[in-house]
């Protein structure tokens, strides 16, 4: 699903085949969960290949390798041209690329004075579907911003997100949506939460959960089309007077939920303000959103 034997992977400073490269047994990231990552999407538009908020993207993937004291030696720049390049090799217009930041052999607590630097690329469709989703309320917490810096894209963050995301499909549902350390909504397994209450728009604060590069545009979408959003805490029995709510990320887009729960949501999708922004969304990242291009 991921590579073949054509596919080219960056690693270190190469161009090497994916089915060539290895990895170490004694990794700390393998057994400590000691690295980072992004999700970034490119889209084939009418201009040619275009990366989305690449600077946003690897600007956070160097905060979140200096919140875990880990070395990154490329800057935003070079690792949006190595990925651009990296495109090109692969021959993918509409593709995820996944940077991964990780440690080699360390058995200590401490990070590594050097790490290894990964990009990878694939075709990949929406992360959730293009199908109105069902959720369900986890039994799980977001990790407490005090045990962990909760806005970073740290690999070990994500055993959080593989349990949630279990225990919502054994229960029948497509996915989980979390809470925080004081039961307020956060976020779900792997994307920034809204719901619409009378064409007004609310969503978790920053500080218990993840700052969601699509969270971000959503809020730059909604500006610009005069809809209301107010950043909150809310409860999860606050969703049961929402008349809609979505899931956004950059593996997942924009997608909306149909229930929550037992509860239905009443509203019809295609005459909501979050439908209106999953259209604009769409438009904006294949039509006029790209930055520092390298052709």
């Amino acid at each position: 699903m991921y590579f073949n034997s054509n596919t080219i992977i960056f690693i270190n400073g190469e161009f090497r085949k994916a089915e060539e490269v290895t990895t170490n047994l004694y990794a700390q990231t393998l057994h400590y969960g000691n690295g980072v990552f992004e999700g970034i999407r490119a889209y084939d538009t009418d201009d040619g290949i275009r990366i989305f908020k690449a600077k946003e993207h690897y600007d956070r993937l160097h905060y979140s390798a200096k919140q875990m004291h880990i070395p990154l030696p490329y800057s935003s720049e070079e690792l949006e041209q190595i990925s651009y390049q990296l495109l090109e090799k692969n021959g993918l217009a509409d593709a995820y690329i996944r940077p991964l930041v990780f440690m080699d052999e360390n058995m200590s607590l401490t990070s590594n004075s050097e790490a290894n630097v990964a990009i990878m690329v694939w075709e990949w469709g929406n992360y959730l579907g293009n199908e109105m989703l069902s959720v369900t309320l986890s039994s799980y917490q977001r990790p407490n911003p005090k045990s962990c810096p909760v806005e970073a894209k740290i690999i070990g963050h994500y055993t959080n997100s593989i349990l949630a995301t279990n225990e919502a499909k054994a229960k029948g549902f497509d996915e989980a949506l979390l809470t925080d350390q004081n039961g307020y909504i956060a976020e779900g397994s792997g994307a920034n939460f809204f719901i619409e209450k009378n064409d007004r728009l609310f969503t978790a604060p920053l500080g218990n959960i993840l700052a969601g590069i699509t969270r971000a545009t959503v809020l730059e979408l909604a500006q610009e089309l005069g809809i209301e959003v107010e950043e909150k805490l809310f409860t999860p029995e606050e969703i049961y007077t929402a008349d809609a709510a979505f899931f956004c990320g950059t593996a997942a887009e924009i997608i909306g939920l149909k229930q929550f729960d037992d509860y239905t949501f009443p509203k019809p999708w295609e005459e909501t303000n979050s439908a209106t922004l999953q259209r604009m969304y769409k438009y904006r990242v294949a039509k006029n959103e790209y930055q520092h291009v390298y052709l």
